[in-house]
């Protein structure tokens, strides 16, 4: 990477109706993290950016319904479900040989966020909908980093690093 400041580029659509969002808020959360997580070394040695040039990192948000994500997870995962998070880590599921970064650019993928889901779950764990919201961006940005929790081991992982670096941007789980 080169030593310039690091360009981050997060973009963001809510196409739920019934739940407004400030979306700017979400954005710097967002960017927070992702800077958080950049500056760990588990993360940045084992993630998809690690060895490559690049000056700016992209991903988008999109802020939908369960009945969105439930489509999503039939078409492309096989599974007859809605889910709270989908993640399309486009950067870190290409194999490393024919990964693109156009003008030094890494587009990491997109995220699906199922605001009425994040609502009800938030309510079931009597977290706040901003603190839950927050919490699955977290983890879908180390998806994007090319994390994943097939054993308890990563999911250990991640959820502990979700923890700290929730904690160093000042998210708490105030209802």
């Amino acid at each position: 990477m080169n030593k310039k400041p690091l360009k981050l580029n997060v973009f963001s659509e809510n196409i739920y109706e019934k739940q407004e969002l400030d979306e700017k808020r979400f954005v710097q959360t967002a960017k927070k993290l992702l800077k958080f997580y950049l500056k760990q070394p588990e993360i940045a040695r084992e993630c998809c950016l690690y060895d490559v040039e690049y000056d700016s990192i992209t991903f988008d948000f999109v802020y939908c319904d369960s009945v969105k994500t439930h489509e999503i997870n039939r078409e492309y995962r096989g599974k007859d479900y809605p889910a709270d998070i989908i993640t399309f880590a486009i950067f870190a599921d290409t194999p490393p040989g024919e990964r693109f970064i156009f003008d030094g650019d890494v587009n990491l993928g997109e995220i699906f966020l199922a605001l009425d889901k994040i609502k009800e779950e938030a309510a079931k764990k009597e977290h706040s909908f901003e603190y839950e919201l927050s919490f699955l961006i977290s983890h879908g940005i180390l998806h994007l980093l090319g994390f994943d929790h097939q054993t308890m081991e990563d999911y250990n992982f991640i959820v502990g690093m979700q923890n700290k670096a929730l904690e160093s941007i000042g998210i708490n789980e105030q209802v």
